[in-house]
């Protein structure tokens, strides 16, 4: 995956998420990258996981960029293709944003989203 390329069948991670990936990583110790999917769940639909990723099996999609990997599983990639995810502090809260292109409507705490 190109830094800039941004596809349809793409994962794509800015700058940001892929340092705050590989500084819990060094924390942590060990780890490939950050293993990203979606569980049926909440008021709307889906809500996003999160997970380290410590092995990459034969049905996973990886997306590098800016020195991190992101692990997909590919019956996921439905629902997350064409997604940029980001890493925001906005105030005192820091955390993963979710920039998906398939998400039409999100509950009102924000934990899931329909596509």
């Amino acid at each position: 995956m190109s830094d800039t390329a941004i596809e349809e069948e793409e994962l794509t991670l800015t700058e940001a998420a892929a340092e705050r990936i590989k500084s819990q990583l060094a924390k942590r110790g060990s780890g490939l990258g950050l293993r990203v999917g979606v569980r049926k769940s909440g008021c709307s639909g889906y809500m996003y996981t999160m997970d380290y990723a410590d092995q990459i099996d034969a049905d996973d999609d990886v997306f590098e960029a800016h020195g991190a990997k992101v692990v997909v599983e590919r019956r996921h990639m439905e629902v997350l293709r064409g997604t940029t995810l980001d890493f925001r502090s906005e105030g005192l809260n820091r955390m993963f944003r979710f920039d998906n292109p398939h998400a039409k409507n999100a509950c009102g705490c924000g934990e899931s989203f329909t596509v």
